[in-house]
């Protein structure tokens, strides 16, 4: 398949999905050399899963069918620029690119938090909206020590 055939499987699956109540108007599509490897739409409400956009949901049936956390040969098609928490389940996943479709503007325009998450992550800790406190940092140390010192560790 072309890119625009792929952003368009996207894009219908954005529309489909939110017409038959799965959740809001997101469609993604995981694809390698062209041929699509996973699908995922928006499930937040259907699933009570803030965390199931799209992007992610896509993601996890690609690692699945793969049978590996790595993405680096396959691309993203989104029908929408990717929220904060998409784009570092992207990295994560290290797929090789990115095509969206609608931008975080475009987003903010119908109601949806990218724009303003984008603006909150940079800004020091002490000024973001959600209170944030370090507790006990020097316990929690132990197991990075223990992850450090592990001979059969595997990396991501």
């Amino acid at each position: 398949m072309t890119p625009d055939e792929l952003m368009r499987r996207a894009i219908a699956l954005s529309m489909e999905k939110m017409l038959d109540g799965s959740g809001g108007p997101f469609g993604a599509v995981i694809a390698r050399d062209g041929a699509i490897v996973a699908e995922g739409w928006n499930q937040v409400t259907s699933a009570n899963d803030p965390t199931a956009h799209a992007e992610v949901v896509a993601i996890r049936r690609a690692c699945q069918a793969l049978g590996r956390f790595a993405l680096g040969d396959c691309e993203i098609y989104t029908s929408c620029e990717p929220c904060p928490m998409c784009l570092g389940a992207i990295y994560w996943a290290r797929l090789g690119r990115i095509w969206f479709g609608n931008d975080r503007g475009d987003a903010a325009a119908i109601g949806f938090d990218d724009d303003f998450l984008y603006h909150e992550l940079p800004r020091p800790i002490a000024a973001r909206s959600i209170p944030t406190q370090r507790l006990l940092g020097d316990e929690a140390r132990a197991a990075f020590d223990a992850w450090r010192m592990k001979e059969d560790r595997m990396a991501y």
